[in-house]
């Protein structure tokens, strides 16, 4: 992921290893609580792939998170061809708890990448096999 065209934060991932890319927005109610949540059920999912198919969490191959702060994921698109991001926490609101969605994944062991909160930035990922999901805590 780039920034101005500069690097900001990749996966390191080699040799068919496995990663995670979290893309977190925070509405309104959400809470340090909620944030801890998140953050266990992103490291302990198990939704990467093993022998038989989705098997394994990211704490069992020690899999690298990029984490992704996200506000479009509350767009409301009702009504009108505009959205509507009312639902999404303002940033002050909203860049504490992605920073402690990094911090709990951090202290459970996770190797966490980030990108830069509130800046326009560049993703690109590939998406190996259908596993995309929301988690909501």
């Amino acid at each position: 992921m780039t920034v101005d065209g500069e690097v900001v934060g990749e996966l390191d991932i080699r040799d068919g290893g496995k990663g995670i890319v979290a893309l977190v927005g925070v509405t309104h109610d959400d809470t340090s609580e909620h944030a801890a949540k998140l953050a266990d059920k992103i490291w302990r999912l198990r939704i990467l792939d093993g022998d038989g198919g989705p098997e394994r969490a990211a704490s069992d191959i020690d899999a690298p998170i990029l984490v992704i702060s996200q506000f479009t994921l509350y767009a409301n698109t009702a009504k009108g061809r505009r959205p509507s991001w009312n639902a999404a926490a303002p940033g002050p609101v909203a860049e504490p708890l992605v920073a402690a969605v990094v911090d709990s994944l951090r202290a459970s062991g996770a190797t966490v990448a980030t990108g830069r909160f509130g800046a326009h930035m560049h993703v690109e990922l590939v998406n190996d096999g259908p596993v995309t999901l929301i988690l909501d805590v």
